[in-house]
This record gives structure tokens, C-alpha cells and sequence, in this order.
């Protein structure tokens, strides 16, 4: 890429700090650092004509685990690992709510609901007799009870009459969420730019040597925030995960709102704009699945659609608006890895499917270890 005098002074000199990634990580990272540095040049780097991985492709959940996951992750994370794990979510939730206001990220309370289905009476029975034991160790986090066994109001097929619910679950529209990140971090005044794909760094002691696609430029401090992208860059425990999800079409007086979990949380769904969207499945086949390149199998589809045929949306006629599918980063423990990689190089990736309750307290603490 030839680039004018122009394009280099103004875009690729004396840049102080550079983010790889504008998503939730990212960007929240570029916010932290205009913060403790209000002259400082950052630029954003994004490989996507808009955030590629999933940030804006998630399914909204505004979540915290549900309780057949937090039992799940009891099997390989210590009492202490999983409390702390809930309660960074917990306070990321309430920092990017606290950071966008309710209203831009379209911010609702309905709970988060996990279903049983009628095979899974197994799975219910010891979820239900260990709802008083996590209760009390989730306790430092909700102050409260967060599990409640509710009985089933809207009329879903095929499973357990009682759901168990997470009372302080939400639900946020992505969309929204990250135009008002994007927006904000374009007020203070960072750079981003996008369709600009980084290839590789070099960390020479003094400064970062950065090499995309087209061009090559020199940075003080280079900050990864790829997630499920992240293999391609660095060699860290991170894998990338496909997550799949479908969308109906508009539902006449659709009755159904909050969000919902399904087989310790491979499957999930929830109510947007008269809508039934519904994604997961990658417990179908963990080895497609885990690959960085974007698309649909029909392995999945067919599944997530037999859902909302049996149990979702059994006697209510509906058509498939149209899917997608984002890219997670994941790994064998469910703590994000937030670390420094070489003097000037730093990186906080594999959020676990998590992005949206961690992910800016993950950008928060990317930029303090550089800043």
C-alpha cells in the first residue's frame, strides 16, 4: 500500500498505543487508556468491516452462568475459582452498564431461565439439590439468592414443568451496545480503523514493529484483544469456538421474554424485537466447530430449528428470518488470560463465551498492564 505524507503523519506516526480487535475488549481497553493518558495517540485496529469475532455477533445474554454451568465448572475450577469467575461477571455487567447507561445498550431485566427437558430429569434432580448449596456461594456476589425454582408461564413443550431461573440475569441489544462503544471511543478521540488485518509483531525492547496486510508501522505498546482470533497471533492456551445462531421472523403477540438455557448452556434463545432468536449446538460436533472461519452447518440448523418446532414454539407457525454465526475464544479453564507477552506486547483474550460480562473489565485490566 503506497501510502501519501499525509496518510503516515496523520495516521501511522508517533502512535502511542495500538489495540488489535475493536470489540467489547478492545474497545473498552482504548477507554481505560484515553482515560490515564488523555494525549496519548491510540489506534484501533480491526480486521472486519465491523467487530469480527463476537461482540457483535453474540446472542445478548447479559449472563452469569446458569446453574447447571456453574455445577459443571465445579468439576474442574476450585469453590474459590468459580465464585470469583461469577463475580467478575457480575462486576463487568455493571461496568458497561455503568459506562453506556441502560437505555444505549437497551438494557432489560427479565431473568435467565434454564430449562430441563423430560430426558434430562437426571440433570434436574441434581441441579435442584444443589440449588442451596450454590445459593450460599454465589451469596458474596448477589447478596441475595440468585437460583429460584419457577414454575413454567410460557407454555414450552417436552420439558420439566419448573424451570430454574437466575433472577439477576439480563438481556441487552448487541447492536446498541457496541454502536455506543464504537461512538464513545470515536468522542474521545481513537483512531479505528478497519478492514486492516495484522499479521505479525515484532517487539524490539523499544518499540513494537507492526505488520498488516497492506502496511507496515511502528507502535511504543501493542495490546491483543483478538479472542477467538487470537491463534493466529499468539501461542496461548486459546481456541476458537463457532457459535451459530438463527433468528425467526416477526411473531404476532410472541408472549415469550427473557433469556434461556437449554444442556448446561449449549443451547440458549430469548425474545428480541417480536422475535425468537436461538443459537449454540457446538456440542453437536466440537471438532468442526472449533475453527475460526464463520458460516452454518446444516447439523445445527436442523437441531436448533427441531427445537423451536417441539419446544420452543410448538403450536405457533414461524419462518426463519436468517443466521450467522460468531467466533469465540475458549480454552480448557474458563478464566480469561489477561498477560503480559513480551516488554511492549500485552493481550487479554479466551473470554469463554463471556464477552459481554467480562469483557471490559478484561479491557480495563489489558490497559493497565501497559499503562
Amino acid at each position: 500500500m503506497y501510502l501519501s505524507y499525509w496518510e503516515r503523519k496523520s495516521w501511522f506516526s508517533n502512535i502511542d498505543f495500538t489495540i488489535v480487535g475493536s470489540g467489547i475488549v478492545g474497545l473498552n481497553c482504548a477507554l481505560e487508556l484515553r482515560r490515564k493518558h488523555p494525549k496519548a495517540r491510540i489506534l484501533v485496529l480491526e480486521k472486519g468491516k465491523l467487530p469480527q469475532g463476537a461482540s457483535t455477533k453474540n446472542a445478548g445474554f447479559a449472563c452469569f452462568g446458569s446453574i447447571s454451568e456453574i455445577l459443571s465448572d465445579l468439576k474442574t475450577h476450585s469453590e474459590q475459582e468459580v465464585l470469583q469467575l461469577v463475580q467478575d461477571r457480575f462486576n463487568g455487567i455493571q461496568s458497561l452498564r455503568s459506562l453506556l447507561g441502560d437505555n444505549a445498550i437497551g438494557y432489560q431485566n427479565n431473568g435467565g431461565h434454564e430449562l430441563f427437558l423430560n430426558q434430562d430429569i437426571e440433570l434436574y434432580e441434581r441441579c435442584f439439590s444443589e440449588l442451596k448449596f450454590v445459593n450460599e456461594l454465589l451469596q458474596p456476589v448477589f447478596n441475595n439468592d440468585g437460583f429460584k425454582v419457577v414454575p413454567d408461564r410460557f407454555n414450552f413443550k417436552g420439558i420439566n414443568k419448573n424451570y430454574i431461573s437466575q433472577v439477576f440475569e439480563g438481556q441487552i441489544d448487541t447492536g446498541k451496545m457496541m454502536h455506543s462503544l464504537v461512538q464513545l471511543a470515536q468522542q474521545n478521540g481513537i483512531t479505528i480503523l478497519n478492514s486492516t488485518h495484522v499479521q505479525s509483531f515484532e517487539d524490539t525492547g523499544t518499540e513494537v514493529m507492526v505488520k498488516t496486510d497492506e502496511l507496515q508501522f511502528v507502535t511504543k505498546k501493542l495490546l491483543i484483544a483478538t479472542n477467538g482470533f487470537a491463534a493466529q497471533l499468539l501461542s496461548e492456551n486459546v481456541k476458537p469456538a463457532r457459535a451459530q445462531v438463527l433468528v425467526t421472523k416477526p411473531i404476532k403477540n410472541l408472549h415469550i421474554t427473557g433469556t434461556f438455557h437449554l444442556e448446561e448452556g449449549y443451547y440458549y434463545f430469548r425474545n428480541i424485537d417480536n422475535r425468537i432468536l436461538l443459537g449454540g449446538g457446538r456440542n453437536l460436533d466440537f471438532k468442526t466447530e472449533e475453527t475460526a472461519e464463520f458460516g452454518n452447518t446444516k447439523l445445527v440448523e436442523n437441531k436448533l430449528k427441531q427445537l423451536l418446532e417441539t419446544v420452543i414454539l410448538p403450536e405457533q407457525p414461524f419462518e426463519i428470518d436468517y443466521s450467522w454465526s460468531g467466533i469465540m475464544g475458549v480454552g480448557q479453564l474458563k478464566k480469561p488470560i489477561v498477560k503480559q507477552i513480551s516488554d511492549n506486547v500485552a493481550c487479554g483474550v479466551r473470554l469463554g463465551g463471556m464477552g459481554i460480562a467480562v469483557g471490559s473489565t478484561i479491557g480495563k485490566n489489558l490497559a493497565g498492564l501497559v499503562g
